[in-house]
């Protein structure tokens, strides 16, 4: 089968992935599910893993294919398996878990002790076939493209789960600030109109992006290549601030943002990411606010998720491409040039 490869870490996208022949994945544990691959999202964090910025964090073994935003149909199972059957249609949540291990029985799965994640410890969509387990895979509505929602195996649940934390903070009158609406900003932004009654700010550096905000249900928007966003949020929150704010970004500037826009006892969920924190202890303590790493979202969260995008409270802005021009999706993601979520189609 064909799949793209990363043989080296780089900085250059247009040389990022190979596509090249490999042997098909075949079922090698009682549990495992084989799913021939009918979309895979391309997400800023594949960049990343192309440049080598997981080296630190997570266990890699080159060559090896990218993609962790994994949808499809079921091609065969292991003899255990009875969640699916070949022909089901799935969305694959990216981490393989074993189930067993105490974060898993806590029902915290992300933090599995023996998980494997695909297109960054193990083999991923890239290709035409992915091999994950039964754990794994969420069986989908009737009606819905596994095309169509495959970035939802990350970008979407990441975005869920973030939001998810937030909610549980806010009441009606409240303000929440969502930093950047792009591939997950938007999917963050229907989230909370679905979930919340909470004001909502939209902040980006595009006009375009800011548009489809309003149209997602933010109640304002703020320019901050031309605006003072901290100046915005004080006049929108009577000098109070956001309760949450929810940074897409997660650059130093963004980051930076923190102590002049989040409300006291607020949190400031770091999403995006790339850049630092960089803020003195004394102003953690003056506000008493909190920042909040997200990582992902749990297997119950993407079915959650999945509910919503079957009840059309959120959809994707999608564009597509055939695998042979992956390169050509790393470069304009690079280039911030991708509106909503990329989706790279097996051959």
């Amino acid at each position: 089968m064909q799949a793209a490869r990363l043989h080296e870490y780089t900085d250059e996208m247009s040389e990022a992935l190979e596509v090249e022949d490999i042997d098909r994945p075949e079922i090698d544990q009682s549990d495992g599910v084989l799913v021939e691959v009918e979309g895979a999202g391309w997400c800023q964090t594949d960049n990343h893993i192309v440049e080598g910025m997981w080296t630190e964090y997570a266990p890699q073994e080159l060559p090896m294919t990218l993609g962790h935003e994994n949808a499809g149909i079921v091609a065969e199972t292991g003899e255990e398996v009875t969640l699916v059957e070949a022909g089901d249609p799935v969305i694959c949540h990216p981490v393989q878990t074993c189930g067993i291990c105490r974060p898993c029985r806590l029902g915290e799965d992300m933090y599995c002790e023996n998980s494997a994640f695909n297109g960054l410890t193990t083999d991923g969509g890239f290709a035409e076939y992915l091999r994950t387990n039964e754990r794994a895979v969420i069986p989908l509505p009737d009606g819905v493209d596994p095309t169509e929602i495959a970035p939802h195996a990350d970008a979407g649940i990441t975005a869920y789960h973030a939001v998810k934390k937030a909610v549980r903070e806010l009441n009606p009158g409240d303000t929440c600030v969502v930093i950047g609406v792009g591939g997950l900003g938007h999917i963050g932004l229907q989230c909370l109109d679905a979930m919340s009654a909470a004001t909502t700010v939209a902040a980006d550096i595009k006009d375009e992006a800011l548009e489809l905000a309003t149209e997602l249900g933010a109640h304002h928007t703020v320019n901050s290549a031309d605006e003072d966003v901290s100046s915005v949020i004080t006049d929108l929150t009577d000098d109070e601030g956001a309760q949450q704010v929810i940074d897409f970004v997660g650059r130093d500037e963004t980051t930076a943002l923190a102590p002049e826009i989040v409300a006291a006892g607020g949190d400031h969920h770091i999403v995006g990411y790339g850049g630092h924190v960089h803020e003195p202890s004394q102003a953690l303590v003056n506000g008493e606010f909190a920042f909040r790493g997200t990582l992902v979202g749990k297997y119950a969260e993407l079915q959650e998720l999945v509910s919503l995008v079957d009840r059309g409270d959120v959809e994707l802005r999608t564009e597509t491409y055939d695998l042979a021009d992956i390169n050509t999706v790393a470069e304009r993601l690079e280039h911030n040039e991708i509106e909503g979520r990329a989706v790279v189609l097996p051959p």
